[in-house]
């Protein structure tokens, strides 16, 4: 279903939860082609014409397209990955200097995938999505000789044409080459006439959108929370840092999965584009992402950078630190849009509490409350420039990875009052998005992942 978001370019796919702008339309002129001038006067049959002819053509190259792709992945592994890219694809080096190659990717046929997972049926279905379902496996040596027994995550893309091909085709670029600890390991893919399947690692303790807000499920604690934002952080400086950056596009609570260990890793990469190099500022493309995620300036401008994404994890890390969601309809009106109702307070050292989801009590400091939304604040800027850059919001999480289940204001431990007064540094909005702490100093944390009066724990590097 389309809703249209109130102009005349815009609209809502509320099956896909994304925010699209209509590109705008621009009259044809083929004159380079040898081929006649369009002229706006043509009558509307002709436009028809002109229109059916351009569909003729689109699905034909499409057609083509889809029966060299099956040919063109079975091909011998270390070849490049950008070999099979077209032009909006990205495209990476390689060469013996890359640490990333396809061979690390498996090419599964359609019967196997349709084996472990008993011809997808329902009950394996393990979640589904704007860009298809995903469905549970389990893949071993009686599979494939030498396949090493491990459970999978099968998603099954929807056959949306030219747009889903690439989708597919982009994670494969992506996936096949990066490798972090917090991405989503690619294991294999399948492309068989019009079949489109990726299998990933499976992810046990599903994703950090069902552990938010899911009734049902136990809420995760502050220090749970702080672990899973600075693996997520991680991840999208891995992304940005790459040799050629890449720009995630669509960091959401959905997206961020989570192991037996509570490690986050991002997942779903369909939409994620390569970054601007050399001279370059940005990259402009059209505006696709899920609605309450997506930065002001790329809804408005289409202009795509990494500090898009940092816009996108402050969403994320607010929701953490509230317990809301980013858009949520069910709520007062002047709530609704967690962003507008909660930045304003983030720096409000008497409203700050007011916001902190109110099933953390007493498993936080005021200091770390502080630093972690004085963070989201940053994060959330409406100027891109003024948004720490997701290396900064790495070294500003990892020093609250410190601070355990402290007790909040009236703690009546010693450790606990001297914990909440001056464990955590100050946090500053200056080159460094944190500071050092001083000689001397140590950690006071009751967390048993903390070397109690280790100084180095707690540090900020």
């Amino acid at each position: 279903m389309n809703v249209h978001s109130g102009t005349s370019n815009s609209y809502y796919n509320a099956k896909a939860g994304l925010l699209l702008i209509r590109p705008i339309t621009l009259k044809p002129n083929w004159s380079r082609s040898g081929l006649s001038t369009v002229k706006a006067e043509k009558s509307s049959g002709q436009w028809e014409c002109f229109e059916i002819e351009n569909e003729i053509l689109s699905t034909a190259l499409y057609l083509l397209r889809m029966g060299n792709c099956a040919q063109q992945l079975q091909k011998k592994h270390s070849r490049s990955v950008s070999d099979l890219s077209d032009p909006s694809t990205p495209r990476f080096r390689d060469d013996s200097r890359t640490p990333f190659s396809y061979a690390q990717v498996i090419p599964f046929t359609l019967f196997e995938l349709e084996t472990i997972t008993k011809s997808f049926r329902p009950d394996y279905i393990l979640g589904e999505g704007g860009f298809g379902t995903v469905y549970k496996g389990y893949i071993d040596d009686n599979l494939r000789v030498g396949l090493k027994s491990l459970p999978v995550a099968v998603k099954v893309l929807n056959k949306e044409g030219l747009q889903g091909h690439r989708e597919w085709l982009t994670e494969v670029n992506f996936l096949g080459q990066l490798r972090h600890p917090n991405l989503v390991k690619l294991i294999g893919y399948c492309c068989e006439d019009d079949h489109r399947l990726l299998v990933y690692e499976f992810m046990l303790r599903g994703s950090l959108e069902n552990h938010l807000f899911r009734k049902t499920t136990a809420p995760l604690s502050w220090s749970r929370r702080m672990m899973i934002a600075l693996g997520a952080a991680k991840g999208l400086a891995f992304l940005h840092n790459a040799e050629r950056p890449v720009i995630y596009r669509d960091f959401k609570t959905s997206n961020i999965l989570l192991d037996s260990d509570y490690t986050a890793k991002l997942s779903d990469f369909g939409l994620a584009k390569a970054g601007p190099q050399g001279d370059e500022t940005h990259v402009s493309t059209r505006v696709m992402g899920t609605y309450g995620y997506a930065a002001p300036e790329y809804v408005m401008t289409g202009h795509l950078t990494a500090r898009s994404d940092v816009y996108s994890f402050g969403v994320v890390l607010l929701e953490m630190l509230t317990g809301r969601k980013s858009v949520d309809k069910t709520k007062p009106s002047k709530e609704q849009n967690l962003v507008d109702w909660a930045r304003p307070k983030l720096n409000d050292k008497r409203k700050l509490l007011q916001i902190i989801d109110p099933r953390l009590e007493n498993q936080y400091s005021i200091r770390a409350a502080q630093k972690a939304c004085s963070l989201a604040y940053y994060c959330l800027s409406q100027n891109p420039k003024a948004r720490p850059l997701m290396s900064d919001v790495v070294e500003t999480l990892e020093p609250l990875q410190c601070t355990g289940d402290p007790l909040i204001p009236g703690a009546t431990t010693a450790a606990g009052a001297a914990f909440a007064m001056g464990g955590v540094p100050d946090y500053r909005m200056h080159r460094r998005f944190a500071k050092n702490v001083g000689p001397g100093a140590v950690c006071r944390s009751p967390n048993p992942n903390c070397s109690p009066g280790g100084p180095a724990a707690c540090r900020v590097r």
